[in-house]
């Protein structure tokens, strides 16, 4: 998750606010601060990669090339990688920034626990057609979901959905619309807005943001086990997040500590992170 600062901006614009010129000045450096606010939050939000650099062949592991349609026709590409004996299967939503091919990692973390991995890009990332957006990422979930529960017959009982960083609020929206084994949460906000003021104080533009992304409601009607893991050494979203959607969940649930940086505590951390997700699986997977 990768938030540009504009941190002092409205500060700066609070000279000379005494003479009726000076008020005017402001307000119009205000309305055109906002307005480029909104043109550009989705190229602060989404930060795609198009070239594939690799692909599961690199760390020796079968998989087939998808193509999948969403609900309003836009062509996403991603990796069906089946493991040798699937005991289940992680429906990953991935971060903000790169493509799939920046997630071979987890994909080969995920293979060692005996479970099959559909992993997809967003419109926009990679090979995905369209451009990102909120809506469109829960319909590229969707489709995701469909291409594992109709094609592949994988029973709901049997499926994770997994989302790291803004994944995290993809794997929620989609896990309240179909119940899956369980989900887990790694490395999430609570909502962008939480998120944005975090990393910005300039207030008018907080107001207008248009993304929600709010996990911290949408946990709230969850109807499976969670999972959530976080690093307190996480330097872009706070652990604090984590906790907060922790508290708000039902159960059963669970919360793990992980250390190491935003992108590489799974991996840092990863004798720890693989022995979570076993025991979680193994007592949710039905």
């Amino acid at each position: 998750m990768e938030l540009i600062k504009v941190q002092g901006i409205y500060g700066a614009l609070r000279v000379t606010a005494s003479s009726g010129r000076g008020k005017r000045c402001i307000k119009g450096a205000l309305l055109f601060m906002i307005i480029i606010c909104l043109s550009c939050q989705s190229g602060i939000v989404y930060h795609p990669a198009k070239e594939i650099r690799a692909t599961p062949s690199k760390i020796k592991l079968p998989y087939n090339d998808l193509y999948l349609v969403t609900s309003d026709n836009v062509t996403i590409h991603g990796w069906w990688v089946p493991a040798q004996n699937g005991k289940g299967t992680v429906l990953f939503c991935h971060g903000n920034a790169g493509n799939i091919s920046h997630r071979l990692e987890t994909v080969l973390l995920l293979n060692k626990l005996d479970l099959n991995v559909l992993i997809f890009d967003y419109r926009g990332f990679g090979k995905s057609e369209g451009s990102p957006s909120e809506e469109g990422t829960y319909r590229d979930a969707e489709a995701a979901w469909n291409y594992v529960t109709t094609i592949q017959k994988k029973d709901p009982k049997k499926v994770i959905i997994h989302g790291r960083s803004l994944g995290g609020a993809v794997a929620s929206w989609l896990a309240v619309k179909h119940t899956p084994s369980m989900l887990i949460i790694e490395s999430s906000f609570t909502s962008m807005r939480d998120i944005a003021r975090h990393h910005c104080s300039f207030t008018p533009a907080l107001a207008i943001i248009s993304y929600e992304y709010n996990s911290l409601e949408k946990v709230k009607d969850l109807r499976c086990p969670l999972l959530i893991i976080h690093s307190t050494d996480d330097e872009v979203i706070p652990y604090a997040h984590g906790q907060r959607l922790y508290a708000a969940a039902g159960e059963p649930k669970e919360l793990v500590t992980i250390t190491g940086t935003h992108n590489r505590g799974f991996w840092d951390s990863k004798t720890l992170y693989l022995e979570a997700l076993r025991q979680f699986a193994d007592k949710n997977l039905k």
